[in-house]
């Protein structure tokens, strides 16, 4: 069983802010509900691919991040229909597009 869970209206709120801090360029695409909508993080690499990441549970219950992609990044056509795919089985997705090729944003979990 997990503990209190964050708004995820305030959690991406907070992202956006911790990007702002570190002058990573970040966006919400999509809002989704304000409660407790699914995350996807679109990581632009500014080459053309990017990364895509979505909110999970690991197995022992914590929160954790799955690599929608796969092991290598995509393009753009391939990343935006992850996330429709997304949008098709949780309507209340939100998405988060951060521009960070260098790698200096660091996701709140482990990525599974």
């Amino acid at each position: 069983m997990t503990g209190p869970r964050l708004k995820t209206d305030l959690w991406v709120q907070a992202q956006i802010r911790v990007c702002d801090i570190a002058s990573i360029p970040a966006v919400v695409a999509r809002r989704g509900d304000g409660d407790s909508g699914q995350v996807v993080i679109r990581n632009n690499l500014l080459d053309g691919t990017y990364e895509v990441f979505t909110r999970t549970i690991s197995l022992d219950g914590t929160a954790a991040w799955r690599r929608a992609n796969g092991p290598v990044p995509v393009d753009g056509e391939a990343a935006d229909l992850i996330i429709v795919r997304e949008a098709n089985i949780d309507p209340d997705v939100w998405v988060v597009e951060i521009e960070d090729p260098d790698g200096k944003y660091e996701l709140d979990g482990p990525v599974v």
